[in-house]
């Protein structure tokens, strides 16, 4: 039975909301290491300590971030599936979709793509749990599984794993060493290989 959340309760949510616009924003204009946790409290109209109570480190912030922007992506590949569109369509047109927003937001996701690889084995498990790519990437190839399209000697979970892997390794290497080419070549080179590997023969 549906709950109505209390008054307490929705204005614990819209102050995160706010908060979490208000760094987005400011991320964007000023760059993420330019900002300061206290910039966005005082932007976001709460203290420094409210801040703090809602996002341990400024990091986090972008875990909520990507959080959405994943689910979005999954509910396209889930659409697209239900459609009847071939797997490997679906996970290559992700492929384009994460490349592309990689390159658009490139101030947001290259810190978040790094948090995934934080010495803090808890802040990586918490970037790992809240950016769950390799599983969308397993609903994706589940089909081709199922149809004895994918090698068995290696689970899904792996495979969907290793390819979700080159993605982070591919946003890395481009954000680091290469930012003048584009990221979506470079993904969809790697995810062709990729392929190549995990396809049954």
């Amino acid at each position: 039975m549906y709950t109505m959340p209390s008054l307490r309760e929705r204005q614990k949510l819209r102050r995160r909301e706010r908060i979490f616009r208000t760094a987005v924003n400011l991320f964007r204009e000023r760059g993420f290491h330019q900002t300061s946790a206290s910039e966005i409290a005082k932007a976001a109209h709460v203290s420094r300590g409210t801040f703090f109570n809602y996002y341990p480190y400024k990091e986090a912030v972008l875990l909520d971030y990507g959080a959405a922007l994943l689910e979005d992506l999954r509910l396209k590949a889930r659409d697209e599936l239900a459609g009847g569109d071939p797997p490997l369509e679906v996970l290559r047109r992700l492929w384009e979709r994460l490349a592309e927003t990689s390159e658009n937001e490139r101030e947001l996701l290259s810190p978040l793509a790094y948090e995934l690889l934080n010495p803090d084995p808890a802040r990586a498990r918490a970037a790992f749990e809240a950016l769950p790519l390799g599983a969308l990437v397993a609903e994706i190839l589940k089909p081709l599984l199922e149809s004895g399209q994918l090698r068995k000697d290696q689970s899904l979970e792996r495979i969907a794993r290793s390819i979700a892997d080159v993605y982070l390794l591919a946003a890395l290497r481009w954000a680091a060493y290469t930012p003048n080419r584009r990221l979506k070549d470079e993904m969809m080179k790697f995810l062709e290989l990729m392929l190549e590997g995990v396809l049954a023969r």
